[in-house]
């Protein structure tokens, strides 16, 4: 009884199924972040003066999703989200400002591959499919600090203008007296 030899053909063809599978598990398992991932996220906090790292200063973390309070340095969990983070970091004369950008984590391709970019919108809905920076630090300044963000910016009082006396308007013509009988004389 001959042997029979598989084709090269069917064994490139095995092989080219073989990794279209691992391709799209691979794919699958990147979907959609807002089914594989969390919309939270840990994040350490630290923050530098002169080349130093400072403990014990106060840290507010805000985006469009809530506010969270560190001591740095220290770790947080905060909500994900596709807006800016602003960081603002204050205690007696040094400070520190800043807004930190959140870029998109690996689910990108499994949202194009498997939802034709429906998953990506949800995504950014949620905030699931983008990450903050794991370690966030900041370099601290020395001084006065800058008003706290939203804070209304109170302007020195002004002096009220100096408004020129009113001119007076003339007066009506003063009417002749009118002679017994009433009817005036012409």
């Amino acid at each position: 009884m001959p042997l029979r030899r598989k084709s090269v053909a069917g064994t490139v063809a095995s092989r080219y199924r073989a990794s279209l599978a691992v391709a799209a598990l691979a794919a699958a398992v990147t979907g959609c972040a807002t089914m594989t991932e969390s919309t939270e996220q840990y994040v350490m906090m630290q923050t530098v003066l002169d080349h130093q790292q400072v403990a014990g200063i106060g840290c507010v973390l805000s985006n469009d999703v809530g506010r969270w309070f560190v001591t740095s340095p220290g770790r947080v969990q905060i909500r994900k989200s596709t807006k800016p983070l602003a960081v603002d970091c204050r205690q007696n004369d040094v400070w520190a400002v800043d807004e930190i950008d959140p870029k998109q984590n690996g689910s990108r391709w499994g949202n194009i591959l498997l939802t034709a970019g429906a998953g990506q919108f949800v995504d950014k809905q949620t905030g699931a499919g983008f990450d903050y920076p794991t370690t966030l630090t900041v370099i601290l300044h020395k001084g006065p600090p800058p008003p706290p963000p939203g804070a209304a910016v109170t302007q020195q009082a002004q002096p009220a203008p100096q408004v020129p006396p009113a001119v007076p308007t003339p007066a009506a013509a003063p009417q002749p007296a009118l002679p017994p009988g009433g009817s005036p004389i012409y």
